[in-house]
């Protein structure tokens, strides 16, 4: 029987939140990076980027007050902070492109050792057969996290020593929030910031297919 509680994606979201500095452009990915948006200190100025066209996102909209012309890449309702603006996709991924990015969030189905990522096929059937955005994204932006399980559903670790899977940018990543660890991707390996309490340093060892550093 575990003696810890992994953490729960508000959890994780809530870390990721904290670490982002005052004034960044910073861009949330599909999935659970969009929950960072809901935990921003109020106390900073950062500004929120999506790959459709947005920046100066704020928080979800309160139930009823959803605006059809207001999303995220994710299809998901958004609001717009006072200053925001919209514009064409193109110019958009020229931001992504052009380096004006300074962070982005993204999910992960595997990332390796050494920071390359893979987050957008799993050879499934209904995957669609494209990478998408993400791989602007992992190059484009000056810092990248991973906000992911530690495990998958079957119970592998997704932090490897070399994908298994698609990539879908090379030596990127920078950090990684999982529902048990915060790890950062160093020239000297993977670097333990902080784990769930309870969690033994050999017990998050054994979930995880790199070599760890205890900090």
């Amino acid at each position: 029987m575990n003696n810890y509680t992994p953490w729960s994606v508000d959890e994780i979201a809530k870390w990721v939140a904290q670490d982002i500095e005052e004034g960044m452009y910073v861009n949330l990915g599909i999935g659970q990076p969009t929950k960072v948006a809901g935990f921003l200190p109020e106390d900073k100025d950062i500004f929120l980027h999506s790959e459709n066209g947005v920046l100066g996102m704020g928080p979800e909209p309160a139930e009823g007050e959803e605006d059809g012309d207001l999303t995220n890449a994710g299809k998901q309702y958004i609001t717009l902070l006072k200053g925001g603006s919209y514009f064409h996709h193109g110019d958009s991924f020229t931001m992504i492109r052009g380096g004006h990015i300074d962070l982005c969030v993204l999910g992960a189905f595997e990332v390796a050792e050494n920071g390359d990522i893979a987050n957008w096929f799993l050879g499934r059937p209904q995957d669609i057969p494209a990478v998408g955005g993400a791989m602007d994204l992992a190059v484009g932006a000056k810092e990248v996290y991973v906000m992911m399980d530690h495990v998958s559903k079957n119970g592998a670790p997704k932090i490897v020593e070399t994908l298994n899977l698609p990539i879908t940018g090379e030596r990127c990543v920078d950090r990684i929030y999982t529902d048990l660890a915060v790890i950062d991707v160093t020239d000297q390996g993977l670097v333990v910031r902080k784990r769930v309490a309870g969690l033994t340093f050999d017990e998050l060892q054994a979930n995880t297919g790199a070599k760890l550093i205890q900090q």
